[in-house]
């Protein structure tokens, strides 16, 4: 057994007391609780020995836990698997108007966690309809809701003291065996927590980034704002729906109709851009009328709800080419397209037919469809072990994005106009373009230059369009054109090949690895970039039209090909190096492997078992905060996809994402994601609220993460104390339903579900 400030806690079963009986269904469940640590960097072993494990547990008459230490047994395992699959809208809505009961354990705390106490034990006193005469009455207890015997007035003083030798820790868990016994046994066994396994809460350094510059240091373009944070004393959180023509669509930065009126021009798509507000809304989206839990993936990426999109402008004008038909109650997608009418996975086979060095779900892991349309390519590409970056604009093409996230798959609302796109450079190892109208060749090829940026050195462009086949004069004219610039931009044109079946075909070519090519051409057109020019400067930078030369030096980032894939996602980048300190303080690889010990251990232990969520009923997923995407690779085995989002002013980590055969986005979080409403099943914030509200306000974030989020989604928060209060008091403001609340050390996790068809006020 380890041995020091952080050992592992090993103990045996223990039967449960007549005081400690939960009913379900006639099953006494064993409650084991376990901590988090908030001082350990990634790879200590932060479980706490018994000897330090001070729990001391609130109780309610009506719940009781007994605080074991030690695993959790196989039959409560089993308690915490949710067999659930869909809510209707009828027992939603009478769970919405249902008390909760919670169980909480109590925080003995000293006088520094005093504030962040009473923010909790406010927001309780807001939410709980058991605690109301307790919160009322005892004014000196400092998180303790739950507790009402007399104990509490009497010992806390000797608590006021213990606490100072002792780890402090609360955990809350609302139940709802007992408050709602005509709901389904199954639905009791994922709102008990009390098995919930140990999880790590991740501490970065303070006072550094590692090696790591952040985006908006590089961009030099994030405007720095010092805007307040919500009143630490503040209970009540005020929210109205939004009263915006999008309505149910509304996406804030891509709908602000005043921003685009005052647009000097449209040549450019500058109207499809981000233009986001001064300061984030606070307003929440409204549901589509009959809105439906959404269908579970893989069925998803054949079927979705009409009424969660009630879109059918696509379908009557791309319906004749398999993009999307209307058929009864549901929206069916026949997995073709305008380049492939009889199937993606036949024009996936076509492709890797015409080039077998593409090697999908081997050398080829992570792509760029551009233009993307419903995004059929990129989700039947998972068949394929690839993952696809697909975006198309909000655009006349009503909903494209949005159908493409309804049916599982990975999409982004952007466009290529005046701005670089928001990856880091060599990243992808394939850009890809079906018929996308796109004027490649004009302008001295900006937009294809930007596709030259984020591609990787040996990495392929898959262009299938119009100009490849057909030999109408624009279709000549424009392959012309093509054929030229692509020439000068030393890219090799590898096959040209043609699909009888689909009567479509596909031109090939490669980047080079070398500057060889660049150096020898005779006239520099377009030109090679200014070294000052940094390539991995994206937000909010303008296009340039340039290339930036390729690195030669082995021991540099793109200058050799990422390891095949899965291997790619457990190595540490080859240009990774021992000499540079990373994230958490550790040498850079190092920082990675523990990083990514770290979260496996959490996943398996808490987020899988312990936390009664249904994995199957999640698709799309976001961490809002990734590092090195960590928490992504742990959920590899899942059927669900992950957007990393890299914040702006973190350190610029994303490459490294990338290279592990993963993808992700910068973003700024004051501002909206480029998203729809209703895009993600569960959003992971690791310590992102209390970064955010250095800046500018959360209860922005927080209706951000309403409006991203679908009903029935989960919330995962790890953050401080004081954060995790502010965070619960509105989750409850906004009829969500808080499942756990844990804090020790003045770190917390938090999980809450938003409620389906709760009236907004």
């Amino acid at each position: 057994m380890a041995q020091g400030k952080y050992s592992r806690v090993d103990g045996k079963k223990s039967s449960c007391s007549t005081a400690t009986i939960v009913v379900i269904v006639g099953v006494c469940l064993v409650g084991v609780w376990m901590f988090m640590s908030s001082s350990a960097a990634p790879g200590q072993n932060i479980d706490l020995p018994a000897a330090e494990s001070n729990q001391k547990v609130s109780t309610k008459s009506s719940s009781q836990f007994e605080d074991n230490s030690g695993d959790i047994t196989d039959d409560s395992a089993k308690d915490q698997e949710n067999t659930q699959s869909e809510r209707d809208t009828s027992s939603d809505e009478k769970e919405s108007n249902t008390n909760d009961v919670e169980t909480n354990t109590g925080d003995d705390s000293s006088s520094t966690d005093e504030k962040s106490n009473s923010d909790s034990n406010e927001s309780e006193k807001s939410n709980s309809g058991d605690n109301d005469s307790n919160s009322d009455s005892n004014e000196s207890e400092k998180s303790d809701s739950g507790e009402n015997d007399s104990k509490s007035d009497s010992n806390e003083t000797e608590k006021s003291d213990e606490a100072k030798d002792e780890s402090q820790s609360e955990e809350k868990v609302e139940k709802e065996e007992e408050k709602q016994p005509e709901e389904s046994s199954s639905d009791n066994k994922t709102e008990d927590l009390s098995a919930a396994t140990q999880s790590e809460i991740l501490k970065e350094s303070n006072t550094q980034n590692g090696a790591f510059s952040t985006q908006a240091a590089e961009s030099q373009n994030e405007k720095e704002s010092q805007k307040p944070s919500l009143s630490k004393n503040q209970e009540v959180y005020k929210w109205k729906t939004c009263n915006v023509t999008a309505g149910p669509d509304y996406i804030p930065c891509l709908d602000n109709l005043e921003a685009i009126r005052h647009l000097h021009g449209r040549s450019h798509y500058e109207h499809r851009e981000r233009h986001c507000p001064d300061e984030g809304p606070t307003c929440l989206v409204a549901l589509p009328e009959g809105y439906k839990t959404p269908i579970k993936w893989p069925r998803s990426r054949e079927q979705i709800w009409y009424s969660n999109v009630p879109h059918t402008k696509l379908a009557a004008v791309k319906g004749h080419q398999n993009w999307v038909k209307v058929t009864g109650e549901y929206l069916s997608f026949p997995g073709g397209g305008t380049q492939f009418k009889n199937g993606a996975l036949h024009y996936i086979d076509f492709i890797q037919n015409s080039l077998p060095d593409l090697a999908w779900g081997n050398r080829t892991r992570v792509i760029l469809d551009v233009g993307c349309g419903v995004a059929s390519f990129g989700g039947y590409l998972f068949e394929r072990n690839v993952v696809a970056m697909s975006f198309a604009p909000k655009d006349e093409h009503e909903a494209q994005v949005q159908f493409a996230l309804e049916r599982g798959i990975p999409a982004i609302s952007a466009v290529m106009g005046t701005q670089r796109l928001p990856f880091p450079s060599k990243i992808f190892d394939v850009v890809h373009c079906a018929r996308c109208r796109v004027p490649w060749h004009i302008e001295g090829g900006k937009l294809l230059l930007e596709l030259n940026r984020v591609l990787r050195p040996g990495g392929y462009f898959v262009w299938s369009a119009t100009p490849v086949y057909q030999n109408l004069p624009e279709d000549v004219e424009i392959w012309e054109a093509m054929t030229k610039l692509t020439k000068a931009m030393c890219w090799e044109l590898v096959v040209v090949n043609n699909d009888k079946l689909n009567e479509v075909g596909a031109a090939i070519y490669r980047k080079p690895t070398s500057n060889e090519c660049y150096e020898k051409r005779q006239q520099q057109d377009p030109p090679l970039c200014e070294n000052k020019d940094d390539p991995d400067a994206v937000w909010k930078v303008q296009l340039q039209a340039c290339m930036h030369r390729v690195p030669v030096d082995g021991s540099v980032r793109g200058a050799k090909w990422p390891k095949t894939w899965p291997k790619r996602l457990e190595s540490p980048p080859y240009w990774l190096k021992s000499s540079e300190v990373g994230v958490y303080g550790k040498p850079a690889p190092e920082d990675f492997t523990a990083d990514y010990e770290n979260w496996k251990r959490v996943v398996s232990k808490s987020y899988l078992n312990g936390l009664g969520i249904d994995w199957s009923s999640v698709r799309n997923v976001m961490d809002m905060r990734s590092i090195y995407g960590g928490f992504a690779a742990a959920l590899k085995d899942l059927k669900v996809w992950v957007m990393n989002v890299v914040p702006v002013d973190s350190p610029d980590t994303l490459p490294i994402i990338y290279e592990r055969g993963l993808f992700g986005i910068y973003h700024n979080w004051c501002e909206s994601f480029s998203t729809y409403p209703r895009s993600y099943d569960l959003l992971h914030a690791d310590h992102l609220f209390s970064d955010v509200k250095k800046r500018c306000k959360i209860q922005s974030l927080m209706a951000e993460v309403d409006r991203i989020l679908r009903p029935e989604g989960k919330l995962i928060v790890r953050d401080t104390v004081e954060t995790i209060a502010e965070v619960e008091s509105m989750a409850k403001s906004l009829n969500w339903k808080v499942r756990l609340s844990y804090n020790k050390d003045n770190e917390g996790m938090l999980l809450s579900r938003k409620r389906f068809g709760v009236p907004r006020r």
